[in-house]
């Protein structure tokens, strides 16, 4: 089973109350109060890089096209080589949904 380093009890109530969420507009709800705008857009941006570089996309088309920065593509494609594979998680259950 999965040990999180980042698992508290905050953190646990926060998740539960994504998973009550059902549809897009709950969503949009949801995060307009919970998130800045900016950070918003910051997560939806990292996400974004993540599936651009599962496509084998280069740094410069990312950036382009997302405006990420280069550390932060660097930090996205880090979390894919190394991290908790949330990002492949996600990405692979869209894949499968299509």
């Amino acid at each position: 089973m999965y040990q999180s380093k980042i698992a508290d009890k905050q953190i646990d109530g926060f998740f539960e109350a994504l998973s009550v969420l059902e549809t897009k507009e709950e969503y949009y709800r949801f995060f307009e109060d919970v998130c800045t705008v900016v950070e918003l857009k910051a997560i939806a941006q990292r996400f974004e890089v993540a599936k651009m570089l599962s496509e084998d996309k280069i740094y410069a088309d990312i950036a382009k096209d997302t405006g990420a920065s280069t550390a932060t593509i660097s930090r996205v494609k880090k979390c894919l080589n190394y991290g908790a594979d949330g990002y492949k998680l996600v990405l692979d259950k869209l894949a499968k949904k299509e």
